[in-house]
């Protein structure tokens, strides 16, 4: 595999959810630069599957098994990162996403969601459930930064690359907890900005749109493969009238990973998402 862009060769990335789709698509646009990816992801399988794909094509990537909710295992895959590639440059905390326990049936309130045993009000959430999901999205950005940025001070061009969602700035209905985690990652990530300016850090984050992908299949479209009113309802007000691909997010990670384009840049958050938050509906 050619490099394309010699100042990320050699660079050092731990992409936490390195085995999903969106973050697995990163870490192959990130191993056609010459970047070599660590990838981090609970279900160490899926995480392998994504190396033997870099690896494959040229590229160098490394699967780690890791819980980014637990201190240790996410200590743990540091000490194996160190191990095999040495200090973290670039940090991408790309795990998170929803569960049916942080999310409501209906997208505003109704007496009859709540007389319906087999439907989930605002008030048939737990605090279990909604914890999981924040915790999922924004503990699970806490932990990989406080443990990896502590190798990342003081070292030219290192930057951490959060991933947040439109739903942080226009909380999105069904699905309040996700909403909320996702608005703590752009506080948490303007916060980061500031704290480690001094330290030669960057912190910027990414506000995919909406992106097919598994997680989200089953709400966007139907089991005939027809699309869901929320579907229809999306595209309604995406001016570029399509959802996005997982190559749609590259040029963006490429830009914020490279200090040499990038390299006064810090505590931005950067849309992807086809025009959605630009247009009012009218």
């Amino acid at each position: 595999m050619i490099a394309i862009n010699e100042n990320l060769r050699n660079k050092i990335a731990v992409i936490t959810g390195g085995g999903g789709i969106l973050c697995g698509a990163m870490a192959k646009e990130l191993a056609r630069h010459g970047v070599k990816s660590a990838l981090l992801n609970r279900s160490y399988d899926k995480a392998k599957a994504v190396e033997e794909e870099i690896t494959s094509a040229g590229g160098t990537a490394a699967a780690i098994a890791c819980d980014v909710l637990d201190e240790n295992s996410v200590k743990n895959a540091r000490q194996t990162v160190m191990d095999v590639f040495g200090k973290c440059d670039i940090l991408i905390n790309c795990a998170g996403g929803n569960h049916p326990d942080g999310t409501t049936t209906g997208e505003i309130f109704s007496m009859e969601d709540m007389e319906n045993p087999d439907a989930t009000s605002f008030f048939d959430l737990t605090v279990e459930g909604y914890k999981a999901v924040f915790d999922l999205n924004f503990i699970g950005t806490f932990i990989p930064t406080q443990v990896f940025a502590r190798d990342m001070i003081g070292r030219k061009g290192s930057c951490i690359i959060n991933i947040s969602s439109m739903s942080a700035s226009r909380p999105m209905t069904r699905v309040p907890a996700y909403s909320t985690a996702k608005a703590a990652i752009n506080n948490f990530t303007q916060w980061l900005a500031v704290h480690f300016a001094e330290a030669g850090i960057r912190v910027n984050a990414i506000e995919p749109g909406f992106y097919l992908t598994q997680q989200n299949r089953n709400l966007l479209f139907n089991s005939d493969g027809s699309p869901t009113k929320r579907s229809e309802k999306i595209i309604a007000h995406t001016p570029m009238r399509r959802f996005g691909s997982p190559d749609d997010l590259l040029g963006t990670v490429i830009w914020l990973a490279d200090s040499n384009m990038s390299g006064f840049i810090t505590g931005a958050i950067i849309p992807v998402d086809g025009g959605f938050m630009s247009y009012s509906g009218v």
